[in-house]
């Protein structure tokens, strides 16, 4: 990929350098440059108008198998000097690390993939209004609508640099669009609150601002006239917005951090049947315009597609340079940082794949059941998977949606929820985090 900003890449350069000079054995640096502007908006009034530049730099360096990381936002040459000698004076202060470290030279990545994640349109304020204008318009428009929470619209852009001393020398542009509303149904007591929210690296991929304003009013108004059940074990549907919810306390069992301390629920798993046959976790990296996609890691590794779950059986773990050290593996591309920190594992964009069956056919075929819009709180133990939440749905009876249901509880255990986990075929690829509505049995509801 061809730089946009070789100035960014010889300053960092520079540091690295001033590093090795101050005393580090290996160092690198990383610059986020960017711009952000953001509208908030609520009942037909302007609430926020903010617009943010700047760029933070951070460096990190080695004095043996000692680490310390500085970050700054200075630039000028002295005080790049002083966070240089300041970083390596700190390394020498701290215990030794023995995983932490570089990537080998050969290692890094080669031929970057393009994969269009910088829309270099940039709204104009006004654009941003319309857009806030628009959806909660839209969304108050609606007879069971009474008040509103806001509409908040945002654009960012920024290029980010890498450069280490072992000849690390990569950078790319990347954008986002968003835009939100939230607003509150029914009244004397008997209010009900839901939100509709959209993203997108382009912004011409955004849904409309009327979509977003109609979604979060009939999320909202469909709510009205909860009520409690009985306790009982169901099979509940949970909508793709809490779907994505489950797919993440899968993706947290698996990072590397969490195998190496021995947190995870899934510890001992790694090449079992963690899912059912023919279930599959997919992560795509160079997904055109992906949310979460990125052409290598944040230690210049390769990233590539890969199943995590293929037919039910977990295939790897998410590891760094560190976590792959410690666990005697070798790095599998998962490495992500900010300024300030160091480089821990993370996803790119994971979805689940979709199944053959309508989340309507799985509706009709439930004799009693809950769909599940929205979860609360976070009764989740990560080392053995215990599940306890807040829940707010819809009753389901003879097939048939019969009446929401809120200040209900649901329980079970997320080793068996992953097991009994059924898709159905309503995938959307919108977020970072992707899910169809899916069907898990065996799960115990409380309430009155």
């Amino acid at each position: 990929m061809t730089p946009t900003d070789p100035a960014a890449l010889d300053l960092l350069d520079h540091l690295v350098g001033l590093a090795r000079r101050a005393g580090a054995d290996a160092a690198d640096a990383l610059l986020a440059d960017g711009t952000a502007l953001s509208v908030g908006w609520r009942l037909g009034n302007l609430e926020r108008l903010e617009r943010a530049e700047g760029g933070d730099i951070g460096l990190r360096v080695l004095v043996g198998r000692r680490q310390a990381i500085v970050a700054t936002a200075e630039r000028a040459p002295e005080a790049l000097r002083e966070v240089a000698e300041r970083a390596v004076a700190m390394a020498r202060a701290v215990p030794e690390d023995p995983h932490c470290g570089l990537a080998d030279p050969d290692q890094l990545a080669h031929d970057l993939p393009e994969i269009d994640q910088f829309d270099p349109t940039e709204p104009s304020p006004e654009d941003l209004l319309e857009q806030v204008r628009a959806a909660e318009d839209t969304a108050r428009a609606h007879p069971a609508v009474t008040n509103s929470e806001g509409a908040e619209a945002e654009w960012s852009q920024a290029t980010v640099s890498l450069v280490a001393t072992n000849g690390l020398a990569r950078q790319y542009r990347r954008s986002t669009s968003g835009l939100s509303v939230a607003v509150l149904a029914g009244g004397d007591g008997a209010m009900e609150r839901d939100y509709a929210y959209t993203s997108a690296v382009h912004r011409g991929d955004l849904k409309s601002a009327e979509e977003i304003g109609r979604e979060a009013a009939e999320r909202a108004s469909r709510r009205l006239g909860g009520r409690q059940v009985g306790t009982a074990q169901v099979p509940l549907l949970f909508e793709p917005r809490v779907a994505r919810g489950l797919l993440g306390h899968l993706l947290g069992a698996i990072n590397g951090a969490s195998i190496a301390r021995g947190t995870s629920f899934l510890a001992d798993q790694l090449g079992q049947a963690v899912m059912a046959p023919g279930i599959t976790v997919r992560e795509e990296p160079h997904r055109h315009r992906g949310l979460r996609s990125r052409p290598c890691d944040a230690e210049g590794l390769p990233t590539r597609a890969r199943d995590l779950i293929a037919d039910g059986v977990l295939t790897t773990w998410l590891l760094d340079l560190r976590t792959a050290r410690q666990l005697g593996l070798q790095s599998t591309g998962h490495a992500v940082r900010g300024s300030a920190s160091a480089p821990s594992p993370g996803v790119s964009n994971v979805h689940l794949v979709a199944g053959a069956e309508s989340p309507q056919a799985m509706i009709a075929a439930i004799d009693k059941g809950v769909l599940v819009s929205e979860l609360f709180g976070h009764g989740i133990n990560p080392v053995t998977g215990d599940y306890s939440r807040g829940m707010a749905g819809f009753w389901i009876e003879n097939g048939e949606i019969t009446h929401p249901v809120n200040e209900m509880t649901i329980a079970g255990n997320l080793k068996d929820m992953l097991r009994h986990l059924i898709p159905a075929n309503d995938l959307t690829l919108d977020h970072a985090t992707n899910s169809p509505t899916v069907r898990v049995d065996g799960m115990t509801i409380a309430g009155s």
